[in-house]
């Protein structure tokens, strides 16, 4: 492990979570009762901050806020959670909303109205400079996507490694591809990206030097350009909600690749903060402490 935490800066969106949780998730056109109700602030970009700095990361989050009581709130629990906000932007308007519905068996369907996430463009100097001083950098695609390229960019220059979150899938220009170092996607964003009917590792490696293949409760599938190819099995817990466990996986695989870790041993970390996270129903507030991460992982390893 690094002698000082591992810097970890998020360029991501910021979002509420309205959560509604029912005995299973409705039909198109149809109503259904509820059991529960809740607010939660998220986001894919919030939610990786919060779960970097619980993991053990010194987080730095950049994004977009409304000028709503949403706002607010979420500022406030990445305030909590240990994350730097000093560069979070403040938009007139609405912040982001997420609305969530999850079954018992802790499926989910998510609808994002991005508010304020769709007025981050435009990267400034700080800004920048903060994103090259860091060891690592997280991006996802609930911003635009020339602010993500801008990110990367300004980590690339910087000397700063990139993780790419491509979630939502959606069309990744050659110019952001050519400044990811780690692409992590599951396979529905990995099928969309390839246009292939099945998620084809050599075709993503195309793309980028290093992918992680996320496999929900199966694990995940790590492969590089240099001849890597490991498959790193999950660990088992009892799932209650699934909603912020890719979250929690990239937060804390960048922390631990910013420690200095061995790519598969870092995933290997990752998958034991995805497994914790879905023991919880919520978002940012499911997202594991770094003890919550070592307890299953050490459990794991001895299995």
């Amino acid at each position: 492990m690094a002698d000082s935490l591992p810097r970890i800066v998020v360029a991501g969106s910021a979002n509420m979570d309205l959560v509604g949780l029912a005995e299973r998730l409705p039909l198109p056109g149809e109503t259904i009762l509820g059991d529960d109700f809740m607010m939660t602030p998220g986001g894919k970009g919030a939610n990786q901050a919060i779960a970097a700095a619980r993991a053990g990361g010194s987080c730095t989050f950049l994004g977009a806020i409304g000028s709503d009581a949403f706002g607010v709130t979420i500022k406030a629990r990445l305030n909590a959670s240990g994350v730097d906000t000093a560069h979070v932007r403040t938009s007139y308007g609405s912040s982001g909303v997420a609305v969530i519905m999850v079954d018992r068996a802790g499926e989910n369907t998510i609808m994002v109205s991005p508010g304020a996430n769709s007025t981050f463009a435009g990267l400034s100097a700080a800004e920048e400079a903060v994103i090259a001083e860091g060891d690592v950098l997280i991006c996802q695609q609930e911003i635009p996507v020339e602010t993500v390229t801008a990110a990367a960019k300004a980590a690339r220059e910087g000397g700063t490694r990139t993780i790419l979150n491509a979630a939502p899938a959606r069309h990744l220009p050659p110019e952001l591809l050519s400044v990811i170092d780690l692409l992590v996607v599951n396979e529905g964003e990995a099928t969309a990206i390839t246009q292939t009917r099945e998620a084809d590792m050599g075709a993503l490696l195309e793309l980028v030097p290093r992918v992680v293949l996320t496999l929900s409760g199966k694990g995940s599938w790590y492969a590089d350009r240099d001849g890597a190819d490991e498959r790193i099995p999950p660990f088992q817990v009892d799932v209650v909600d699934t909603t912020a466990a890719g979250d929690a996986f990239t937060g804390a695989l960048a922390v631990a690749w910013g420690e200095g870790r061995d790519l598969v041993e870092a995933i290997r970390w990752a998958n034991a903060a995805g497994a914790a996270c879905v023991r919880k129903v919520g978002a940012s507030n499911a997202l594991p402490s770094r003890a919550e991460i070592d307890a299953l992982y050490a459990k794991g390893a001895a299995a």
